[in-house]
């Protein structure tokens, strides 16, 4: 198992401090203060200091530590900032040849009534990852005459791991159930100045059992599932009801070879473990396949290492 975090390179995001309950984060120019049920240690900075860098707080509100509304809240503002702001991800250099990456993302940010400003910082390791087996299966692809590889990102939030995908060349289908989401990720496809992404309003779960099917086949999946959500019908989504069923779905469109899957999962009660027993029980890797699980974390000006969620990688 590994411990992962973004790179020390990417100059728009900065784990400031965190404890108490709390992180204190830097965003581009702006720094904010949210809750954080994993920050159980003590803050290093004094709470004056907190209180005299920040240009915002976030809130908790009536359903806070309620399952599926415990991100519920409001913001408060203590400094001039912009309501939306753009943040830029570029992709770490080649570590033996220092070539410089292709993978150069534009985010949109801004405060949502949910605590969540629109990127999970710690999942840079993953877009990294995807822009690499991406990259690959596009050079066996051309190699073999055969188009783009095919990537689909369900749960896909507002594109970080779409935009890795497409920035590689591959085909993406990028998967949500909430449509104001999705259209927040074309925004990021614009401003990172690429296109031809698929859309798609859907279940998760609905739309894998489809394409299983019809027959169809991708190249990369990528799941980064919520504990708790619902479809864009009313579908009620619970992680561990269903996660083991959709793992064992997507395996029926995931290419049996020359493919590679990321699962992310933030549920408290997962380990990197558990998710690696997941992934080996429903997709059964043969010796020639590559499974690979571990954390991905923050660590603050400190050092204090908050771990985040765990990750599991197929490549096969």
């Amino acid at each position: 198992m590994t411990i992962e975090y973004p790179s020390s390179l990417w100059k728009d995001y900065e784990l400031v401090d965190c404890g108490g309950g709390e992180k204190l984060e830097r965003y581009g120019p702006y720094l904010m203060a949210r809750p954080e049920p994993k920050a159980l240690w003590d803050k290093s900075l004094p709470e004056s200091k907190w209180n005299s860098m920040i240009h915002v707080r976030f809130r908790p509100g009536a359903g806070f530590g309620k399952a599926g509304k415990e991100d519920s809240g409001t913001w408060e503002r203590l400094r001039g900032m912009e309501d939306q702001w753009q943040i830029v991800y570029n992709g770490t250099p080649d570590a033996e040849t220092r070539a410089a990456s292709d993978l150069h993302i534009a985010l949109r940010l801004g405060l949502t009534s949910f605590k969540h400003v629109g990127v999970f910082p710690e999942q840079a390791p993953n877009w990294e990852y995807i822009f690499r087996e991406t990259s690959r299966l596009r050079r066996i692809h051309q190699a073999n005459g055969l188009p783009a590889p095919r990537v689909l990102n369900l749960f896909a939030y507002t594109g970080g791991a779409s935009l890795a995908a497409k920035a590689a060349g591959a085909d993406v289908t990028h998967l949500d159930s909430v449509r104001q989401v999705v259209t927040w990720a074309r925004d990021n496809m614009e401003r990172s100045g690429l296109d031809g992404v698929r859309w798609v309003v859907e279940d998760a779960l609905k739309f894998a059992r489809r394409e299983a099917k019809r027959g169809n086949l991708y190249q990369g999946i990528i799941l980064d599932p919520p504990a708790y959500g619902h479809g864009p019908d009313g579908e009620k989504w619970k992680l561990d009801e269903l996660l083991f069923d959709l793992l064992k779905t997507v395996d029926r469109i995931l290419e049996p070879r020359n493919s590679f899957l990321v699962l992310n999962l933030y549920s408290n009660g997962y380990s990197a473990m558990l998710g690696e027993t997941l992934v080996r029980q429903a997709f059964r890797p043969d010796g020639n396949a590559m499974l690979e699980s571990g954390e991905l974390a923050l660590k603050d000006q400190y050092g204090k290492v908050l771990p985040l969620s765990i990750f599991v990688r197929l490549r096969r």
